[in-house]
């Protein structure tokens, strides 16, 4: 195994290091606001306000994280596309948190491992854009980057990027996070409730014998733990840990939410507990690299087919030069067809370093097809194939899978044709709610979740019967 090296240069840019230097390296997917001013002052009172975020949450996670690198745990993180400041209630942030609870009951059943619970939430407001504008017939605006950018009506006043959003934007994630941390310690996460969720799932589904086993032997372990006592609201069985995230992407809103933590003095990007690097902002020289390296949250980075073994590795050694462990998750996205083909070399490459590493699957941006009338859709199967070709990837190279990263809701919307209810284009416009990219609904969220789990369980049989 090849011994990791870290570049001398390390210590003297980590010195360097402050929640402003980003502003001196070459920037992608930035609006252009037409008032500084406005700009300034908004940074500056975000700058006062309290944190979203802990950064002792931040920490746990990252130990978390950790433990899915190395087996003991497995991630899954989910939610929308991007989040819409007209779905600001408590029913759609119930609804996607009882859906992200249900899946997780059944993969830790089958993982036989905890399931770290990361939501897409409170704070998924930006959107990296293919295009700096949108033509519509012979008028052509800039594109929708998100609510917490500009709108997306298309017309020049919703269309202008406007500071004060970011304002709207902090607002709204503080209400969902109040909400989030009321359910998950409440008594809404309850196990023995939440499986009762699932048992209603499974009777609607139309492949309801084939997910009953797996719902019958739940309810008897869950039966056999209150035999012995521990159905006593246990923190345990009443209560969850559940974690946000979002891509890193407005850079303006990340540094003024950035705080030093009292206790160890290290910043901490406040704005979330896990904050990631996508496909179109990941360079090595670039500048969401640069802030993103010098806080000390538990960060992701996706790849796909266009990542570069090279700048991976440049990416590694920028973002975690003493390899710590649960600090990088890869957040893989490749595409059904080509995933076999293109994880392994990375995978190995990765192996190759020494690196620690959790490697999770993004099985929805690789996926993503239009219709004859151009509507965006991702097909249910396509997403369910790619999930098991990364597993499968995995289980070759003798590694348990860490985690997945979905974008759904728990709405009822049509916005993703197959699975077992066999929605097809046609349905496309019942519910299309979605401005940026198309989710899995609740039923589909479930079906996928009892599909992984038919698989992790294979490979944990299979690792058994190897021990």
């Amino acid at each position: 195994m090849t011994t990791v090296t870290i570049d001398s240069r390390d210590e003297a840019q980590r010195a360097a290091w402050t929640p402003a230097s980003w502003r001196g390296y070459p920037v992608r997917q930035m609006p252009r606001y037409d008032d500084p001013a406005a700009l300034e002052a908004v940074e500056a009172r975000l700058r006062r306000y309290p944190p979203l975020v802990f950064a002792g949450e931040a920490r746990r996670l990252k130990a978390q994280l950790a433990a899915a690198s190395r087996g003991e745990a497995f991630v899954l993180q989910g939610g929308a596309c991007a989040e819409s400041f007209d779905e600001f209630t408590a029913d759609i942030v119930r609804d996607t948190f009882r859906v992200l609870l249900q899946m997780a009951v059944v993969l830790t059943f089958a993982a036989k491992v905890p399931v770290v619970k990361i939501g897409r939430m409170a704070g998924q407001y930006a959107k990296p854009r293919s295009s700096e504008t949108e033509t519509i017939g012979d008028t052509t605006l800039p594109c929708y980057r998100g609510d917490i950018i500009n709108g997306p009506a298309f017309d020049a006043a919703a269309r202008a990027a406007d500071p004060h959003r970011m304002e709207t934007g902090y607002f709204q994630s503080a209400g969902v996070m109040n909400l989030l941390r009321a359910f998950a310690s409440g008594g809404f996460a309850n196990l023995h409730e939440v499986h009762r969720w699932n048992l209603g799932f499974v009777e609607r589904s139309p492949l309801a014998a084939r997910y009953r086993d797996l719902a019958q032997r739940i309810d008897e372990t869950l039966s056999f733990m209150g035999a012995c006592g521990l159905s006593q609201r246990a923190p345990q069985i009443d209560e969850t840990e559940f974690y946000t995230s979002h891509e890193a992407l407005l850079l303006p809103y990340e540094q003024a939410l950035t705080r030093v933590d009292s206790l160890s003095g290290e910043w901490y990007d406040c704005s979330a507990h896990f904050v990631w690097i996508g496909d179109r902002t990941r360079q090595p020289d670039g500048a969401h690299v640069e802030f993103l390296r010098g806080v000390r949250n538990p960060i992701g980075i996706k790849v796909g087919p266009t990542t570069d073994a090279a700048d991976l590795d440049r990416l590694l050694d920028i973002l975690n030069p003493s390899d710590e462990a649960g600090r990088i998750t890869l957040i893989s996205r490749m595409g059904a067809e080509r995933v076999h083909d293109l994880l392994p070399p990375l995978l190995d490459r990765v192996r190759a370093l020494g690196r620690k590493v959790t490697w999770v699957c993004d099985p929805m941006h690789g996926n993503t097809v239009s219709t004859i009338n151009k509507i965006k859709t991702r097909r249910f199967e396509s997403i369910v194939a790619e999930v098991r070709g990364f597993c499968s990837v995995f289980a070759d190279a003798g590694i348990p899978p860490g985690g997945v990263h979905i974008e759904m809701t728990g709405q009822d919307v049509t916005e993703c044709v197959g699975g077992a209810h066999r929605l097809t284009e046609d349905d496309l416009g019942n519910r299309y709610e979605t401005f940026c990219d198309p989710r899995l609904n609740a039923e589909q969220s479930l079906e996928m979740a009892f599909l992984l789990a038919e698989e992790l369980t294979e490979q944990v049989r299979a690792r058994v019967e190897r021990a």
